[in-house]
């Protein structure tokens, strides 16, 4: 299903080390057009079928900053950055020249320390008709207290910002579907309690929210448009939701809730979601226990990925590793695995070619960590970076762009 494997440099990047850590790179694909984001703050732009392959190379914010989100949308590419300014910008698919630029600081505040966690993030961005909705965020810790600041922007086509919805609260993912925009919240606070946000695409006005009542902090990891239905990824309860357009429950399935193996209760939280040909994929993540921090105990679908019809699990495979987001076209599902952290074995870096309908198509094998994929018609991209783990001393991998062709499915 999945052929060749076009390869290009990023350049230099320190190794991940044994804990997955935050997003350093993003990838888009459009008509055969594959975007790169890089750690220092770079965007490229490549058609693997031609030569020269590299059509043109941007640097929308500068340097000391990573690119974390991409978008494309016609001939627009909209680029989010982690970094002293949060950037978010828009930049030309043919030749990479910025139409606009807008610093997301303003709005959630400039970092208060020199950690990379302090500096504004945007976590999101998607384009939907004239409208361009970013998510951003910034960190604070003190001590044991940690705070969230946090914005959803709707920006008009010359950059000018049409609407702002601000929370005390850290946005993770959104969706955008018929006008709507759907915000997923993974850590809420007192200030605000809704993991789940529905907002108007042309005003910014709230639609609709929705919460799975559960305590602590951990609410949602992701959410995607089913057409006029929302899949969720709860965190608060590791279980899956089909909601309808006004937040009611068309069905709930159990994806890694709390089971006891041996003598530990453990658990995995279902991190990521999309829709693809009518069906939910949820992928969860790493396994963790009520009474330790690095349990002996497995559970039994952590880092897996659920098809989930009508309410009930139609078929699960195994992704081996961590996946920091997934990718999706008509029926196809792209998971990226990076690191798993309790095994330790390059043998998981990979990326999982999935049909909704019918399960697992393929996998290649990545010798560093799968860290971003992106999925259009026949292409397949994946940014690979370095991985180092700390009791072996061995660096896997290279910072570098993987594209592949893909046959069959969707």
């Amino acid at each position: 299903m999945v052929t060749g494997d076009w390869r290009r440099s990023l350049g230099d990047l320190d190794p991940a080390r044994s804990r997955h850590n935050w997003a350093r790179s993003a990838a888009a694909v459009a008509d055969g057009t594959v975007f790169a984001g890089g750690a220092d703050g770079r965007v490229a732009a490549y058609r693997p079928d031609e030569t020269p392959a590299k059509r043109w190379t941007a640097s929308p914010g500068g340097a000391d900053r990573y690119v974390v989100s991409l978008s494309v949308q016609g001939d627009t590419l909209v680029v989010g950055e982690r970094g002293p300014d949060g950037y978010v910008s828009a930049l030309s698919t043919a030749t990479g020249d910025r139409r606009w630029r807008y610093a997301t600081a303003e709005d959630v505040g400039r970092a208060t320390g020199e950690s990379l966690l302090s500096q504004p993030y945007v976590v999101d961005v998607a384009v939907a008709g004239d409208t361009t909705v970013v998510a951003a965020r910034r960190y604070e810790r003190d001590g044991e207290g940690r705070s969230w600041s946090s914005v959803v922007l709707g920006v008009d086509a010359d950059g000018d910002v049409r609407w702002r919805y601000r929370a005390r609260a850290s946005p993770i993912a959104l969706d955008t579907h018929a006008g709507h925009v759907a915000v997923a919240y993974n850590r809420c606070t007192d200030h605000h309690v809704h993991g789940l946000v529905v907002l108007d695409v042309d005003t910014g006005a709230l639609v609709m929210n929705w919460d799975p009542g559960t305590a602590g902090d951990r609410r949602v990891g992701d959410v995607a448009f089913a057409d006029g239905d929302i899949a969720v990824a709860s965190h608060g309860d590791k279980h899956g939701y089909l909601l309808d357009e006004d937040g009611g429950e068309r069905w709930r399935v159990d994806l890694a809730s709390e089971r006891t193996v041996g003598d530990e209760t453990v658990y995995a939280y279902p991190n990521h979601v999309c829709t693809a040909d009518g069906t939910a994929v949820f992928v969860t993540g790493n396994t963790f226990a009520e009474s330790t921090r690095d349990p002996d105990a497995r559970h039994p679908r952590e880092h897996t990925a659920l098809a989930v019809n009508d309410g009930e699990v139609a078929w699960t495979h195994d992704v081996g590793g961590f996946a920091r987001g997934l990718a999706s076209d008509g029926s196809l599902v792209a998971v990226p695995s990076a690191q798993n952290f309790r095994e330790r074995t390059a043998d998981t870096h990979a990326v999982h070619l999935l049909d909704a309908r019918d399960d697992h198509l393929d996998t290649e094998s990545v010798a560093g960590i799968a860290s971003a994929a992106a999925l259009d018609g026949d292409t397949l991209a994946v940014v690979e970076e370095p991985v180092e783990y700390h009791d072996e001393g061995v660096t896997h991998g290279a910072y570098r762009l993987h594209a592949w062709q893909v046959d069959g499915g969707r």
